[in-house]
């Protein structure tokens, strides 16, 4: 997949990029920060931040924003905030995400935009 060849990019990002960030005043690890801007003007952001706390009412120790915006709108984004926990947003909806793992969600991410982007 031409456009999502910045996997391999994320997963490294993961592994060796760290700074620290705070958090509903908490220290939290900023563990991928990548932002890609097409020829179209089409944004792909990825930030995924490592927190000492789960953010309520998730259980597991991420807080994450992925977005994908056209024309300054958004049309794919995954997130978790408090009180809201793990959703996305599709197309203007706001729906559930059943949070598995950060592979999983990157993977879950990548297919909502393809889908999107093919659509064009």
């Amino acid at each position: 997949m031409k456009n999502w060849r910045c996997l391999s990019l994320v997963l490294l990002l993961l592994t060796t990029r760290e700074s620290v960030v705070t958090i509903d005043n908490m220290k939290a690890k900023l563990i991928m920060d990548h932002k890609t801007v097409d020829a179209d003007g089409a944004i792909v952001q990825l930030i995924v931040w490592k927190v000492p706390v789960p953010v309520p009412p998730t259980t597991h120790g991420l807080k994450y924003r992925l977005v994908y915006a056209c024309n300054g709108q958004r049309i794919v984004g995954f997130d978790n905030e408090r009180g809201k926990g793990d959703h996305m947003h599709l197309d203007g909806q706001e729906l559930p995400y059943q949070f598995t793992s950060l592979e999983q969600l990157i993977d879950d991410f990548i297919s909502e935009v393809d889908k999107r982007r093919k659509a064009l």
